[in-house]
């Protein structure tokens, strides 16, 4: 640090001086930097100039940042979200700036909210990604957005959503169309849920015909499987053969396995994921940091995945927990043995009679993995992080409030999974670069200022599954494009986001 900046940072009297606004040419000052890369943090000063990380200020009486005993990165990349639809309507996205969220990829497991997602999706949807990413610009958010086109979406547009058939030729061709307007509005690749409706009734070679078209623009191929329990291997290999026949990079959204007869086979998925990366595929992943998942209540419902998760299958109610219904906001926090004790129902009429109420819009939170799963897939070099959370109801699963925090808090610290420099190039540098998002996830001159200032030694998630929407503690400020979107746990207001279009 220079002498000049040491005794200016000597009238710096709080870390919680308000430099909220449109300020955009800053330093921060004596911080442990990560960069992004994976290697080890090195204290430095780091400068922006409008939006843009630069070696020098080029103008003298630039705010200082005190950044002393504090941890300094890119901006966290949630590269599994469902937040497409909160992006317009939510557009402060609160549940992941306070968390260091700067972007998140929207569209996974294939529902997209376009074309036309209001068939998956609810309400709202667009007719194509070009109306999506216009209407980020006209009403920007405060994170950044980068979309995927979901094959569900795609196929509901064309099929319908229950239509459990192959595709003619002609519904094939309109699907190849549907996906080429999307890469060429923007999208940075297609994304399916072979568990789910219309997906699961696609076959392979429907996925390969559209995965070869987003291949020619360079896009990636991101999968929620078709089984994440008894058939987690099975299902890998699958996704394996779609990207050698494409010639595809391949994500596989949230890795992990299903059911307590299925804990370790993780083993297998990872072995079956090296064997492949060694001829030459390009194949990677993602995870969340907990052994509960959130879903659909009749995507579990149907085809007899309830008894993956329980050998007693539909009479493990106490396991589900329901996080969102709109239709019944008072059972929102219960668990379905709640509900069936107090309506009186048997186990088998609980669930049919919520799913009548609900339909698709009930979603719950389940018991279903191990910890030493959870573990093992972390350590894995080519594994990053996603939340997959649903930003729906009163009790979301915790991991769309607290997943970053949580990595950091529970996985670093406190279990020593990960050491803080690989942690950091999972949610930043790595996710970056494997879904081609040109100037972020790194700190280096002409980057953009996508950054978080957190405290490495008290930084931790805060949500319960009883009170999940709390705001993690230890995260000092998030920037995004070089402007304070929140700070000391409370959002600042700003929007700067934008929306990042492939080329």
């Amino acid at each position: 640090m220079s002498t000049g900046l040491s005794d200016r940072l000597a009238h710096l009297t709080s870390r919680t001086c308000d430099y909220r606004g449109t300020m955009q040419t800053f330093s921060v000052i004596g911080a442990c930097v990560y960069d992004g890369t994976g290697a080890e943090g090195q204290i430095r000063d780091v400068h922006v100039h409008n939006g843009t990380i630069v070696d020098s200020l080029p103008i003298s009486g630039a705010a200082l940042i005190d950044g002393r005993g504090l941890a300094l990165s890119p901006g966290f990349i949630d590269v599994h979200t469902h937040d497409d639809i909160s992006i317009l309507t939510t557009p402060q996205m609160p549940f992941k700036t306070l968390q260091g969220v700067t972007t998140v990829i929207v569209g996974n497991c294939g529902s997209s909210i376009a074309p036309d997602g209001a068939k998956l999706m609810g309400p709202i949807g667009c007719s194509r990604l070009s109306e999506y990413f216009q209407r980020v610009s006209d009403n920007p958010p405060s994170t950044n957005v980068a979309a995927l086109v979901g094959h569900g979406s795609i196929r509901a547009q064309v099929m319908g959503i229950a239509s459990n058939r192959e595709a003619s030729d002609d519904e094939l061709r309109e699907m190849a169309r549907l996906t080429e307007e999307a890469m060429q509005d923007g999208a940075i690749g297609i994304s399916t849920g072979l568990a789910y409706e219309p997906g699961r009734y696609s076959p392979t070679e429907e996925i390969v015909h559209l995965a070869r078209i987003v291949a020619e623009y360079g896009g990636i191929y991101t999968t929620h499987m078709r089984d994440e329990a008894d058939h987690l291997v099975e299902s890998v290999m699958e996704s394996i053969f779609i990207g050698e026949s494409a010639n595809i990079r391949v994500q596989i959204s949230h890795l992990k396995a299903i059911g307590e007869r299925n804990f370790g086979s993780t083993t297998q998925a990872i072995s079956a994921i090296r064997a492949a990366q060694s001829r030459g595929v390009d194949v990677m992943a993602d995870q969340y940091p907990y052994t509960r998942g959130s879903t659909l209540l009749d995507q579990l419902a149907s085809g007899g995945r309830l008894r993956a998760l329980h050998p007693d299958g539909i009479h493990a109610l106490e396991s589900l927990l329901v996080s969102s219904a709109p239709q019944h906001s008072d059972w929102e926090g219960c668990t379905l043995r709640d509900i069936a004790n107090s309506l009186q129902l048997s186990d088998k009429e609980t669930v049919e009679h919520v799913l009548s109420e609900c339909g698709r819009s009930l979603l719950v939170v389940i018991d279903q993995m191990s910890e030493q799963d959870v573990c093992d897939v972390m350590k894995e070099d080519f594994v990053m992080i996603g939340s997959d959370g649903v930003p729906a109801g009163s009790r979301p699963h915790p991991r769309l409030h607290h997943t970053f925090p949580r990595i950091l808090g529970e996985y670093v610290r406190n279990q020593g999974v990960l050491t803080l420099p690989q942690a950091i190039h999972k949610m930043t540098g790595m996710a970056s670069t494997r879904f081609g998002l040109k100037n972020r996830g790194f700190i280096a001159s002409g980057m953009a200022a996508d950054l978080v200032l957190f405290d490495p030694l008290t930084v931790i998630d805060t949500g319960t599954y009883v009170d999940p929407t709390s705001v993690p503690h230890g995260l000092h400020s998030v920037w995004v494009n070089g402007i304070c979107v929140a700070q000391d746990g409370h959002s600042t207001g700003e929007r700067p986001g934008q929306a990042l279009v492939s080329q």
